[in-house]
């Protein structure tokens, strides 16, 4: 892995867990009043940690076993309701609007970070 992959893979693993829990969040909103739904979600920051734990390793052959996740590999658990409803659907529309908005100013702050990553590079190669 190269310098520039190294500077960059963390940015790149949080939009991509934080993508996947938009995904997840959005189909527990759209699945309210469906009846016998389970509100699904990932833990993010085990997940970040599981995906970039991966060490110094390099991976030379695709027939190595990865030595750290992805957030392809993310375990998504089912949340546990506060008050489940009647028909057996555990979405709680207030409680994933919270963690819909909460994850895109993440997802927004980590588009921040990752640009400002990239104009130092930039700055770098210009040597500025």
């Amino acid at each position: 892995m190269n310098a520039i992959d190294q500077f960059l893979k963390q940015d790149g693993t949080a939009l991509s867990l934080r993508q996947k829990r938009v995904d997840i969040l959005g189909s527990n909103i759209a699945n309210a009043a469906t009846p016998h739904f389970k509100a699904r979600d990932i833990d993010f920051a085990s997940a970040f940690k599981s995906a970039t734990s991966g060490g110094d390793l390099v991976k030379t052959s695709a027939m190595h076993i990865d030595t750290g996740g992805s957030a392809d590999t993310t375990d998504v658990k089912y949340r546990v309701p506060v008050s489940p409803s009647v028909d057996g659907n555990t979405v709680e529309l207030h409680v994933e609007q919270l963690q819909f908005a909460e994850n895109a100013t993440q997802y927004e702050a980590t588009l921040q970070f990752l640009g400002g990553r990239i104009q130092t590079l930039r700055s770098a190669i210009k040597g500025e």
